[in-house]
């Protein structure tokens, strides 16, 4: 009997994986697209917001679509969630205290989708299992929902004092590690404005038929997605464009899915 050491031949033995010299030549090249029929639709919460007389019909359209394609719903938080950072500022909570409490109404708004649509076997299933089974799942129906909001709770960064990873940057993550067919993303306007379209500067808001990710991170003032989305989008390695549609329009929804360009079309990194 001999004891020796085996070692294993690899490209990266030695060598610091920090250095992106080094490893560019085994992570330069595009990641396999592990589920390429997927379309990702996020359902924004303040569509949830109002209720049966923008949810019904919403419903109805999703309901229609399931013969079509597969889909993963993720629902983000609404008007719940911006009490609860509120409350939370005031007690002085951290970031990472803040993040699993406005996550838990993101997650309760995909309960009510999946309920109005649990007729068509749509579920509710939770971050495991969206990350270890969810072909299986949809192997056994057209569609599933889920929550937006990354599951990154006490690791939040800190550098905000409002979490900076939500919903939409969620749904962005998830859709591109999938290599999914699309992303589009559902809210209460017709699509990104250079102002906000319902606030005092409503005049002087301009419609952004196309954009990119670079362009929107330079724009100052609200925005009806997460400033983090951009961010990633930056780095894109699947995705290469996001839409963004009014949910309120019915048809909207159907139409993107289908490739149609009814809403803003937002370029991420990968397509630069």
């Amino acid at each position: 009997m001999t004891n020796t050491i085996k070692h294993v031949l690899s490209p990266l033995a030695r060598q610091t994986l920090q250095d992106d010299e080094l490893t560019r030549p085994v992570a330069g090249r595009r990641p396999i697209r592990l589920l390429p029929w997927l379309q990702v639709v996020k359902i924004g919460g303040r569509v949830m917001d109002r209720g049966a007389a923008a949810i019904l019909p919403l419903v109805e359209e999703l309901r229609k679509l399931l013969p079509e394609h597969r889909l993963l719903i993720l629902t983000g938080a609404g008007i719940r969630a911006r009490h609860i950072f509120s409350v939370g500022l005031d007690l002085g909570l951290p970031v990472g205290s803040l993040a699993p409490l406005a996550a838990s109404e993101a997650g309760q708004n995909g309960h009510i989708l999946a309920a109005m649509l649990a007729p068509e076997d749509v579920s509710y299933v939770e971050h495991p299992t969206i990350a270890d089974r969810l072909p299986i799942h949809l192997a056994a129906a057209r569609a599933l929902v889920g929550s937006a909001y990354p599951p990154y709770h006490h690791h939040e960064f800190p550098g905000s004092r409002i979490p900076p990873h939500r919903a939409d940057t969620g749904a962005f993550l998830l859709a591109d590690a999938l290599g999914a067919a699309g992303l589009t993303i559902v809210e209460d306007v017709d699509g990104v404005y250079t102002a906000d379209p319902k606030g005092p500067d409503a005049g002087q808001a301009q419609f952004l038929a196309e954009t990119s990710a670079a362009d929107l991170a330079k724009l100052e003032g609200p925005l009806p997605l997460d400033r983090a989305l951009f961010e990633v989008m930056a780095t894109a390695r699947q995705l290469e464009r996001v839409q963004v549609v009014n949910g309120l329009v019915p048809g909207r929804l159907t139409a993107a899915l289908r490739g149609e360009h009814v809403g803003t079309i937002i370029r991420t990194g990968l397509s630069a």
